[in-house]
């Protein structure tokens, strides 16, 4: 059970966010209960959905965004995350399992992707102290100095769900998916 009280229904939520909320059912058909837990706070709301929406708009395909979620959950240890990313993966970049088990252990199948995967994964566990190598192995790979700012970002934006998630404790709404264990 949640630790922060989520608001059953767009209508309980705040007056502020249930507009937000409502674009939310829109474009996803449902509401997830992270969306409806940070509605509580019609401004992190916001704040959230305008630089995930922004991210969306970036040079990153959904695909590889989708690869360094589930990277970021795994170290974070975030059960919420990886069962909402997995299945994200899955149905919406269409992901194999192969691939998820791959992007959960830090790593992607695809040589260019792996680049991406890897230098997340390390900005995560190192808390952005990467070195000059790392950022010129992704360089190498094909990324420009554009979406290696954006691959931080998604890492920043994906920790900072994984951290409502775990302070929160919300309630999964999506086939569960357990962290193997918390970098």
């Amino acid at each position: 059970m949640s630790r922060i009280p989520t608001p059953a229904t767009i209508d309980a939520a705040p007056a502020a966010s249930q507009p937000l909320l409502e674009a939310v059912k829109k474009q996803l058909g449902t509401v997830p209960n992270l969306f409806r837990l940070v509605s509580t706070s019609p401004a992190a709301l916001e704040g959230y959905l305008g630089l995930s929406a922004a991210l969306a708009k970036g040079m990153l395909p959904a695909a590889t965004r989708e690869r360094i979620a589930l990277a970021v959950a795994e170290i974070n240890g975030c059960d919420y995350c990886l069962s909402a990313h997995t299945y994200l993966g899955k149905n919406l970049a269409k992901l194999d399992d192969a691939e998820i088990a791959a992007n959960r252990a830090g790593v992607s199948n695809d040589p260019k992707a792996d680049a991406a995967v890897r230098f997340a994964a390390k900005v995560t566990r190192e808390r952005g102290h990467v070195g000059e190598d790392d950022i010129r192995t992704v360089k190498l790979a094909g990324y420009n100095d554009a979406q290696v700012i954006e691959m931080v970002l998604h890492v920043a934006l994906n920790t900072w769900t994984n951290y409502v998630n775990e302070v929160a404790k919300t309630d999964i709404d999506f086939p569960a998916v357990i962290a193997r264990q918390a970098a």
